[in-house]
């Protein structure tokens, strides 16, 4: 790499971009990589700090940063991402589809912990759309010696450290618990935010029914929602330790695994999570009905794009479960929740 006064710079091409930055107004590259210096680009050079540019004069076994962030991209790009192309050394990676983000955390911790090779990314399991921009990777220096991608790709392997997973077509069943609710006595509020949130994340609910607080006819309902093919079943209410609350009772009862009754998440501690063979079965507290974001929508993505979750995984969703009401929501854009 030569290192040459602008004013001597006339007819030599650019070897990196050089940034602009207009304060709300713009940043990005006034030159880029491979433009030819003309006499009248001296001034905006000057004004941009530039008093010196840099040629390169390619050394064996060094690649220019654009290449090396090519050779970071294809490490991290898996099935429903694309990339941008590569400017002022660094790539974008966005997804292509709407699903669930999946990052390799132990693996994108092993490549930066390499030298002068950075990728950052959205957190795993973070629900994106298409369109969203999901991680960016860069080398540090203008020039990086091979070697040292050569090492990192060895260490990293060949599969791709973030990828989308696209949601299944969920058929799910919601059965709303209350003798207050069955009874008449209150309008039944519970039922259409349920199915609002499955609809909204691509799934169909092809059963819905209003049992009163008896786990005789809970368990009935569970096995109704099954037989009709539901491949999740939902059950809002009567999640409390009041003694007339029975759904979890009825979860118990009918369940051939349960996960959890109760998650270290606020709000949503009440939520349980049980298998009837590989059916999700869940049970709703009452607070799913009035607060905008809480475990079932930590929960609801990694079922719809069909993972089996563990109680491990669930005790992990204490980090970051507590929920701040924040006055607008902005979930998954924030600090709650990374089931």
């Amino acid at each position: 790499m030569k290192k040459v006064h602008v004013s001597e710079a006339v007819g030599e091409v650019l070897a990196h971009d050089i940034t602009e930055i207009k304060p709300g107004v713009k940043k990005g590259p006034a030159f880029k990589k491979g433009d030819i210096i003309e006499e009248d680009d001296i001034p905006h050079l000057l004004d941009l700090g530039k008093k010196h540019i840099y040629i390169v004069e390619n050394g064996e076994g060094k690649l220019h940063e654009n290449e090396g962030a090519k050779r970071l991209a294809d490490l991290a790009q898996g099935e429903g991402l694309r990339r941008s192309r590569p400017g002022e050394g660094k790539i974008n990676l966005t997804a292509t589809r709407r699903g669930l983000l999946k990052v390799d955390k132990e693996r994108l911790k092993m490549l930066n912990l390499h030298p002068d090779l950075i990728m950052a990314t959205r957190h795993n399991n973070t629900p994106v759309s298409e369109g969203e921009r999901v991680a960016g990777t860069r080398v540090i220096p203008l020039l990086i010696e091979e070697e040292k991608l050569e090492r990192a790709e060895k260490e990293v392997g060949n599969e791709p450290l973030l990828s989308v997973k696209p949601y299944d077509k969920m058929e799910a069943a919601v059965i709303t618990t209350g003798s207050e609710v069955y009874e008449g006595r209150i309008e039944d509020e519970f039922t259409d935010v349920i199915v609002d949130k499955i609809e909204d994340i691509g799934g169909e609910v092809i059963f819905t029914v209003l049992k009163p607080d008896d786990r005789e006819q809970i368990s009935e309902a569970i096995d109704e929602a099954l037989s009709r093919g539901a491949d999740l079943v939902v059950c809002t209410g009567g999640m409390s330790v009041d003694p007339d609350d029975v759904t979890e009772d009825a979860i118990f009862a009918r369940a051939d695994e349960v996960v959890t009754y109760g998650a270290p998440v606020l709000p949503g501690a009440m939520f349980m999570l049980a298998y009837v063979r590989d059916v999700p079965l869940v049970g709703l507290p009452a607070c799913a009905m009035f607060s905008e974001t809480t475990s079932f929508d930590l929960i609801l993505p990694r079922l719809a794009a069909g993972e089996r979750i563990s109680a491990e995984e669930i005790a992990a969703a204490g980090h970051g479960g507590l929920c701040l009401d924040c006055e607008i929501c902005r979930y998954p854009d924030c600090s709650f929740g990374r089931c």
